[in-house]
């Protein structure tokens, strides 16, 4: 524990970093896009081109943080679901990713509470409520099958384009462009997460715990699906290395990386 912290830990606040630097996006964009007394609400009353507006603000943040030399470093998961699965296909060692997660944990409420600070109440009320992610109109099991099946494909194209040569330098931009179209559809029926830390991070100021357990649970039964689905059904190529985006000078601290091979055609 004490050398993988010791070793490490540049890393584990790149994590913290980067999903602190989503939520603040989030807080920032949804009070533009959402709050009442916004002037893009009073231009656009319809919801559904002001969720696409959202979902293109938060798939760029997202591509940024990836591609950012922060990203490249410490491989841009931003949530427990990923690092888990990773971890879970031997890619991420045990502390690594303890630290990986509670670094997303932390990360994720410091942007939430650095949001609040900047944003004020608009930011905490609603229709904002911390940008929490909430079950639609269906309720919580639609919004649990939402869920793990928006994670699903996501954690299948991350598995797919990242291990392929010629695709591997473009999975942060499936990765982006897919929380776009997420948000745009399937916010409306699950409030579309894919994070445990991203909801715990909105739920805890306000107190909005109902129906968390469907963002614990969901987003990693979809991804470890998904990575059962891309080994046992896709026979899927080797898995190089854990990060989104590994075409960097930067250091790797994943178990097994050869990405090297990859790039090789090995």
């Amino acid at each position: 524990m004490l050398d993988a912290l010791r070793n490490h830990w540049p890393e584990y606040l790149m994590e913290a970093a980067g999903l602190g630097t989503f939520m603040v996006s989030a807080g920032l964009f949804g009070v533009i896009l959402f709050h009442p007394a916004s002037a893009m609400v009073q231009a656009i009353p319809a919801p559904l081109p002001r969720r696409l507006l959202m979902g293109l603000a938060m798939g760029l943040t997202a591509i940024g943080i990836i591609y950012s030399p922060w990203g490249r470093q410490s491989g841009a998961h931003l949530n427990p679901a990923v690092t888990l699965t990773f971890t879970a296909l031997g890619k991420v060692a045990p502390w690594d990713a303890f630290f990986y997660i509670l670094a997303q944990f932390v990360g994720g409420m410091t942007g939430v509470y650095l949001a609040l600070v900047l944003l004020g109440e608009r930011f905490a009320r609603p229709p904002v409520s911390y940008v929490a992610t909430m079950p639609g109109k269906y309720g919580p099991w639609v919004a649990f099958a939402a869920e793990a099946v928006i994670t699903f494909i996501l954690m299948t194209v991350v598995l797919t384009t990242s291990n392929i040569r010629r695709t591997s330098r473009y999975t942060g931009l499936f990765a982006g462009c897919l929380v776009a179209t997420y948000i745009t559809l399937v916010a409306p029926i699950s409030g579309m997460s894919m994070n445990p830390a991203r909801s715990f991070a909105s739920a805890f100021p306000g107190g909005l715990w109902d129906n968390l357990w469907i963002y614990f649970t969901a987003p990693p039964l979809g991804m470890l699906a998904a990575a059962g689905f891309y080994r046992g059904i896709l026979k899927g190529h080797d898995i190089y290395c854990a990060k989104l985006n590994h075409h960097t000078t930067r250091r790797c601290i994943f178990l097994g990386c050869r990405f090297g091979d990859l790039l090789k055609g090995k």
